[in-house]
C-alpha cells in the first residue's frame, strides 16, 4: 500500500484569481469542481490524477494569511539566466510581488503570488531540469531527517538525500516535481498550503488512514465536517489530506 502526492493545496480569499494567478504563471489551465474550489492543471489532453503531476488546487476561506511565512511554498524551475529574469518579470507583471524571507543574497528570487503566498523562482539547476515548471515542493521543518522517516514511509516516493539540513524524495519514476524538507524552525500558525495525497486504484482509503496514524500522523479537526476526505498532521504538525476519491 501507498499514497501519492496529487496536489498543493492553497487556500484563498479569492479562489478564482489565485487561480489564475497560478494558471499563468505556470502555463496551465484552470477548471472549477465547484464555487469556492479553482483546479490548476496542464492542458493538452492532463487526465487528473496523473501518475507523477501534482496539480494545485485553490479553496476559499473567509480568513486572510497572516503575516508569517508559509512553511510549504513552490519553487519554480528555469532553464537559463535570461529565463529567469523574465519569468520574474512576467510574474511580477501578473501581480506577484518581491518578498523577504531573509534570504539575503541568493542567486534564485523571492516572490508572493497575489494574497501573499511566499515561493521561489530559481536559477537555473541541472537537478531540475526535467521536472516542469514546478521544481519543488518545499516544506520547512525542524528535522528533516524525522520528515524522510515519516514521509518515505507514508507516499510512494524515492528518498534521494538525508541531512541533517535537508531531505529529498521524488517521484520513483524519475519525472515531475521533487518534495524537499528543509531545516528551518518549528510550525507556529496553521498552514495555508498543504499536500493533498491520494490511494492508487483499488487501495483501501481507510486502510491507509490507519497506517499513516501508526506512522506517526494524528487526525486534525479544521471544522471540515463530513467530507469525504480525511484530515492529518504529520509528526511535526504540518496538514496534509487523504482524497478519497480519483
Amino acid at each position: 500500500m501507498a499514497l501519492r502526492p496529487v496536489q498543493v493545496n492553497i487556500k484563498a480569499l479569492d479562489d478564482s484569481a489565485v487561480g489564475r494567478f497560478w494558471a499563468e504563471a505556470l502555463g496551465w489551465g484552470v477548471s472549477s469542481e465547484g464555487p469556492g474550489v479553482t483546479n490548476v492543471e496542464p492542458t493538452g489532453g492532463f487526465v487528473w490524477p496523473d501518475a507523477v503531476a501534482v496539480c494545485i488546487d485553490v479553496v476559499a476561506v473567509p480568513e486572510p494569511k497572516t503575516t508569517t511565512k508559509n512553511r510549504v511554498h513552490l519553487d519554480l524551475a528555469t532553464t537559463s539566466a535570461a529565463h529567469q529574469a523574465e519569468l520574474v518579470a512576467r510574474l511580477q507583471a501578473l501581480g506577484a510581488t518581491p518578498a523577504q524571507v531573509g534570504q539575503g543574497d541568493v542567486p534564485w528570487t523571492v516572490l508572493a503570488d497575489p494574497e501573499g503566498n511566499e515561493f521561489c523562482v530559481l536559477e537555473p539547476r541541472e537537478i531540475y531540469r526535467d521536472t516542469g515548471p514546478i521544481a519543488a515542493v518545499v516544506v520547512d521543518c525542524a528535522d528533516p531527517r524525522a520528515m524522510a522517516r515519516f514521509w518515505g514511509e507514508a507516499i510512494d516516493w524515492t528518498l534521494h538525500e538525508v541531512t541533517d539540513e535537508r531531505a529529498v524524495l521524488r517521484s520513483a519514476k524519475g519525472v515531475g516535481p521533487y518534495l524537499e524538507f528543509l531545516r528551518n524552525g518549528v510550525k507556529t500558525v496553521p498552514d495555508r498550503v498543504h499536500l493533498d495525497l491520494l490511494p492508487y486504484p483499488g487501495d483501501d482509503k481507510a486502510a491507509e488512514v490507519a497506517r499513516l496514524r501508526a506512522l506517526g500522523a494524528t487526525d486534525l479537526d479544521l471544522g471540515q465536517g463530513d467530507v469525504p476526505w480525511t484530515c492529518l498532521a504529520d509528526p511535526e504538525g504540518h496538514e496534509f489530506c487523504v482524497l478519497g476519491r480519483a
